[in-house]
């Protein structure tokens, strides 16, 4: 398995490192984290789908107005378009990591092109070739028919008058770093992966190009970006989307997982919202709580951060994949003057978190076994109900000391256990 280490000399590709030591949860503390996860992705929905239609929230004044519609991630487009389930995120990654024995965090929502779950699949499929009799000396809960829940979720939401939808996987093509997971599940699954030529719109609806003609597409899990998707609609140079695609989406003949405009949610700045989502959405107390967060278009908030930029981690609002971030403690005071700048330039773009005492797992390095920082990230589907596999994707820090564990980073990737009762 390969990934794009960008940054690095030559942005090549290489192997993502694999640590042989599984990360292992006993069948109660996972079932408290799925409550958890199945909760937060219920109210993240149930925010989408508001923000497109009542923006009741805004309305009670929950959430600022400009929180949400100066977004640039905010789709007007998507305004009073109805979605099948009302589901706008199916597929969400949640990072979670572990800061006592039993207390959780969320440390951020990926809702838009979450990656890294064939990864999850892989690392099974490894251990099961090379230590056989661990599993079968222990229950583990099997992670192998994930695939088959996500058919049945993208199955879920396709246009409700369709009784045997035609689905494909919609990638940028073979130079996106994820490629490899693209390609892994469209095989999985059994369906066509696609790039953008090879469909097209007519009538408001999407075909594909195929040997024995035009084969109409019903759900698209795309793995291409909202800006990129449309070239009528978007970035108008865009050659990885389709013409016309959006048209078709809102007028209910094709359904895109993830949805379009799903980006709001995930950004770190609404992310501190997120608690009081689901007190207002659920009528509940949320399960799993938040890293307290600084966000820096707040004056306090922004002079505290100012003033404590080598203790903290500072993040770009819509980053992702570890990019863009200043972890404090680990910076020179050349790279934390640089990055004020930064920050005094937009302070909007930016939020900031403690150096949290992540817990550590046992780690196979040059020197033996050793504790290495670890995040898990749980891949939650969401289609007519809510579903997981019981485990998900552990990442590593393999630097001694490192808190960064993206693999676009450096980082490695472990087996994760959840055992039965």
């Amino acid at each position: 398995i390969t990934f794009a280490v960008y940054g690095e000399a030559d942005d090549g590709e290489r192997l993502i490192p694999f640590d042989i030591v599984p990360r292992i949860f006993g069948a109660a503390e996972w079932q408290r984290l799925e409550q958890g996860l199945k909760q937060r992705v219920r109210a993240l929905n149930a925010f989408l789908h508001d923000i497109y239609h009542d923006r009741e929230i805004i309305r009670a004044g929950t959430i600022d107005a400009r929180q949400v519609l100066n977004n640039a991630l905010y789709r007007p487009e998507m305004q009073g378009v109805d979605l099948p389930n009302g589901v706008y995120a199916q597929i969400a990654g949640i990072d979670l990591v572990r800061v006592s024995q039993d207390e959780f965090y969320v440390l951020e929502d990926n809702l838009r092109t979450p990656s890294g779950v064939s990864y999850m699949l892989e690392n099974r499929k490894t251990m099961m070739r090379l230590f056989p009799e661990l599993f079968a000396m222990h229950d583990v809960e099997p992670v192998e028919h994930y695939p088959q829940m996500l058919l049945e979720t993208l199955r879920e939401s396709a246009p409700t008058d369709v009784a045997d939808p035609v689905i494909v996987v919609l990638t940028p093509g073979a130079y996106n770093s994820a490629y490899f997971e693209h390609a892994f599940l469209a095989s999985e699954m059994g369906v066509e992966l696609v790039e953008g030529q090879d469909l097209f719109v007519q009538q408001q609806k999407v075909y594909m190009h195929t040997t024995e003609g035009p084969v109409q597409v019903h759900v698209i899990y795309r793995r291409v970006d909202d800006d990129f998707l449309d070239p009528l609609v978007f970035q108008p140079d865009s050659m990885l989307g389709v013409p016309g695609l959006l048209d078709a989406y809102c007028s209910g003949n094709v359904a895109l997982a993830n949805g379009v405009g799903t980006g709001v949610a995930d950004d770190k700045s609404t992310y501190l919202f997120v608690p009081e989502m689901i007190r207002f959405y659920l009528g509940e107390t949320p399960i799993l709580s938040n890293v307290p967060t600084w966000c820096l278009s707040r004056p306090d908030d922004l002079r505290y951060v100012l003033e404590h930029l080598p203790e903290l981690v500072v993040k770009e609002v819509q980053g992702s994949g570890g990019y863009g971030m200043l972890v404090g403690p680990a910076s020179t005071k050349s790279e934390i003057e640089t990055y004020r700048l930064r920050i005094l330039a937009q302070p909007d773009n930016f939020i900031a978190q403690p150096t949290l005492a992540l817990s550590t797992c046992p780690t196979l390095v040059d020197a033996g076994v050793a504790p290495r920082h670890v995040d898990l990230r749980p891949f939650v589907l969401s289609g007519r109900e809510i579903r997981l596999v019981p485990g998900g994707l552990t990442r590593v820090a393999l630097k001694d000391g490192s808190l960064v564990v993206n693999s676009s980073q450096g980082g490695g990737t472990k087996d994760t256990w959840v055992l039965e009762d």
